[in-house]
């Protein structure tokens, strides 16, 4: 059976300055390549769809150069949902339990990080999600996000980085009213509950967070 993955790219990417006033962040390019497609190529494993891509800003450019590839849309044109209103918003197309998601704003070098999360993946877990050390760690400004305990659960923490993706069961989404709101609600429900798990990467990550990062991603890459 085939697993569902959502792509966000529908945020404004302020950070970014200059380099969105005439683009969205995911076409912004690293290494002569635009940052959805980074995303994308990690995507062609097998059992792995349908692939669905959230919409807000620029919409019609990102609609224009994934035109062709067998991608969904989840539009949210008239309203920007944040990471947990973009997932819910998606469910339908998404159309199983659990998905995976993931962010397009970072470039990896290393293991195929959603092949090494479905490999770690089990059925008790609520969500899992890949995080990284911070001594790993290329661009990201932020002090951490979560620490992981001895049985592999994420709890509130400086110790890792969370990269962007994750695997998770949606039956907590559908429970949330708002249209607009944050992963982290959901997360902080699941951690209660202990069913929220967590993974390291086994390579190396930069957050393409503002412009600053990009020399560095393309350096990581070493190009």
């Amino acid at each position: 059976m085939s697993t569902p993955i959502l792509l966000f790219a529908a945020g404004l990417g302020t950070r970014m300055g200059d380099l969105v006033r005439d683009r969205p962040k995911p076409m912004v390019r690293v290494a002569g390549r635009a940052l959805i497609d980074h995303a994308l190529a990690l995507t062609e494993l097998p059992d792995l769809g349908p692939r669905v891509v959230n919409l807000h800003y620029k919409a019609g450019m990102l609609r224009a150069h994934l035109d062709g590839q067998d991608i969904v849309f989840s539009d949210e044109t008239a309203l920007l949902r944040e990471t947990g209103g973009g997932l819910q918003q998606a469910l339908p197309l998404l159309n199983q339990s659990p998905v995976i998601t993931m962010n397009t704003d970072a470039v990896w070098r290393g293991p195929n990080p959603i092949a090494q999360l479905l490999a770690s993946w089990r059925q008790e877990m609520e969500a899992l999600l890949l995080v990284i050390p911070k001594t790993q760690v290329t661009g990201h400004l932020g002090k951490g996000d979560f620490a992981i305990d001895a049985a592999g659960r994420l709890h509130r923490g400086p110790a890792d980085i969370y990269t962007g993706v994750q695997i998770i069961r949606t039956d907590t989404l559908v429970q949330v009213k708002e249209d607009a709101f944050s992963m982290n609600v959901i997360w902080d429900q699941m951690a209660a509950r202990g069913g929220l798990f967590g993974v390291r990467y086994d390579g190396q990550w930069c957050d393409v967070g503002q412009p600053s990062s990009i020399p560095l991603a393309e350096a990581m890459l070493d190009v």
